[in-house]
């Protein structure tokens, strides 16, 4: 059955080659003073920053920079760039780079004005703001997260050894992405392939979950499918545009809210990559490659006929002769068929990961109740275990 559900989503999207045209007129909307985020300078060397600049200065901004957003953006930077914004007194941010910089830029829009320790408030008692938000605009330069168009803002607190995500609502989300395929063509292949597993896997946290056989599974398996083919194609070569059109459209569709309606959504994948990404501060997407398989194997008897469904839908494996529980485990060595032949990493001791840190990793894995089975402690060291190889 369909469960009874909300839906909205603000933000206005720009996508395609010629989208960055559209800046000038959004940044009218707004006040003089601009903050401008990005990650670790790859906009400079490929030109965007002056691109970005260049209308900015055009549009009689005042323009202030936080530059060098770390792909697991930590408590401590959030710190600093409260202090920039209300320094300059932000009435815009502006972030130009992957979902990390997205995220980044959300938390410091709900805390420049926030009277309380925005850790605490946001990502340990999970509230929503009471004070003004800044609003955020995105010009994209990586697909995974989905960050471009949702509430979601994942911070890392070294001291503490927690990696948390807190999905603000609607006032939070951008005012407006630009999406250009094009931007997404300089990045590494490991990022690249990295962004396509947190894309599937977004996916896969709301599709395994809840009430089944209803229109988001539809969607949702019809999305994994254009990623699967899409992703086979830029791993072979990274400047097709329509493979990487694809995949920068099927990250958004998979994590702008629309997949979850009807459904409990699951997300203890997550919740154990990103206790995984606290203590090694490995990339996002291969934390969770590495526990995925064995989490799924291990929840697979509790939602058997969802699995088997996955791997004739998904995978397109033939029913006949087939035991669901035959079926379901053809489609997740399916999946790691693919995993592993599009590059990803499959297991934790290639991400720094180490015996010793299971139990502080298990200790920082919050436990979630949306999915087929609800773990408790020695179940969770039970699944790192198996996902370190």
């Amino acid at each position: 059955m369909l469960g009874n559900f909300t839906y909205h989503n603000p933000t206005k999207l720009y996508f395609g080659e010629d989208s960055l045209k559209y800046l000038r007129d959004e940044l009218g909307n707004y006040g003089k003073n601009v903050l401008l985020v990005y990650g670790g300078g790859s906009i400079r060397k490929n030109g965007l920053y002056d691109e970005i600049i260049a209308v900015l200065k055009e549009c009689g901004k005042n323009v202030t920079e936080v530059p060098g957003v770390m792909p697991n953006p930590t408590s401590d930077k959030l710190i600093e760039g409260v202090a920039v914004a209300r320094g300059c007194k932000a009435d815009f941010i502006l972030a130009v780079g992957g979902g990390s910089v997205c995220d980044y830029s959300k938390a410091v829009s709900v805390s420049v004005n926030c009277n309380d320790d925005p850790w605490e408030k946001y990502f340990i008692r999970f509230e929503e703001p009471d004070c003004e938000i800044i609003p955020v605009g995105c010009v994209l330069t990586m697909a995974g997260t989905g960050s471009e168009m949702n509430g979601g803002s994942v911070i890392t607190n070294h001291e503490k050894k927690l990696k948390i995500g807190h999905v603000f609502g609607d006032d939070v989300m951008p005012k407006f992405s630009i999406l250009n395929p094009r931007y997404t063509m300089t990045l590494p292949k490991y990022q690249m392939c990295a962004g396509i597993y947190d894309i599937f896997n977004h996916i896969c946290e709301q599709y395994f979950s809840g009430e089944d056989d209803n229109t988001s599974d539809y969607i949702s398996e019809g999305l994994m499918r254009s990623l699967i083919h899409s992703s086979r194609i830029a791993v072979k070569d990274p400047q097709d545009y329509e493979a990487r059109s694809n995949i920068m459209w099927t990250a958004t569709w998979a994590l702008n809210t629309l997949v979850s309606r009807g459904k409990t959504t699951d997300w203890m994948v997550h919740m154990l990559g990103q206790a995984v990404g606290a203590y090694t501060d490995a990339t996002h997407g291969m934390t969770l490659a590495a526990v995925s398989l064995p989490y799924y194997r291990y929840i697979m008897p509790y939602g058997i006929k969802k699995f088997a469904r996955f791997a004739a839908e998904v995978w397109g494996i033939s029913r006949d002769g087939r035991s669901d529980e035959q079926l379901a485990e053809e489609g997740l060595s399916a999946m790691e068929g693919w995993m592993k032949e599009i590059g990803l990493v499959t297991d934790l001791k290639t991400l720094g990961a180490t015996e010793d840190m299971i139990d502080g990793i298990a200790d920082a894995t919050l436990i979630l109740d949306g999915g087929y089975k609800v773990l408790d402690r020695d179940e969770i060291v039970k699944i790192l275990k198996a996902s370190m190889g």
